[in-house]
């Protein structure tokens, strides 16, 4: 089985890991026109598209950062359609029904299929982490907010005014109870089909 070329705009994913100001800016010159349109067409208006723009920049940074995300399909095509979703998710969240989908701006592109599904299961597993993380207590939000931050555990440590020795053990429990946290989750079962 061959592997999938990487396509040539991930210069954008790149340049949006990299916190490029020139790629941002030409993401927004190039692709946002259309979402802007695709939003006012349904229901929105310029200022929900740009949100919705500014939330899918976030989410493609994020795992861009995270997931080290290889693009395989024209950035437009998988963009467009992580929008696209967005917008229609945040019509069914919000109750407004009037929406009419213009076949001619979908993508037909199987990799923007398939990348857009992958951040889209990205995306929830990380809003359901977060959620979980905030039902921790605070000593273990703390500690595993240092461990993020800085690499080290004996920095960890000394940071926290603690041994090593305990903050090694008190990672292990706080990971134990935030992974039990999520699996316990009604969510959870949703995000593994």
């Amino acid at each position: 089985m061959s592997a999938k070329k990487i396509h040539e705009d991930q210069k954008y994913v790149d340049g949006l890991a990299a916190n490029n100001t020139f790629i941002t800016q030409a993401i927004y010159d190039k692709f946002a026109p259309k979402v802007i349109n695709y939003v006012k067409n349904n229901s929105g208006d310029t200022y929900d598209a740009q949100d919705i723009i500014q939330e899918t920049i976030i989410t493609i940074y994020n795992q861009a950062k995270q997931n080290k995300l290889q693009l395989t399909c024209p950035f437009d095509a998988y963009f467009f359609l992580l929008c696209k979703r967005k917008w229609l998710n945040e019509l069914k969240k919000s109750g407004r029904k009037e929406v009419t989908i213009n076949e001619e701006v979908l993508s037909k592109d199987d990799d923007a299929q398939i990348l857009s599904f992958e951040t889209s299961v990205f995306e929830n597993k990380e809003a359901l982490f977060k959620e979980m993380f905030q039902e921790l207590g605070d000593a273990c939000k703390d500690l595993l907010n240092a461990t993020f931050k800085i690499k080290s555990m004996e920095e960890v440590a000394k940071s926290l005014n603690i041994t090593y020795a305990y903050a090694r053990k008190k990672k292990s429990l706080c990971i134990g109870q935030l992974t039990k946290l999520v699996q316990a989750s009604p969510k959870f079962n949703l995000l593994n089909y």
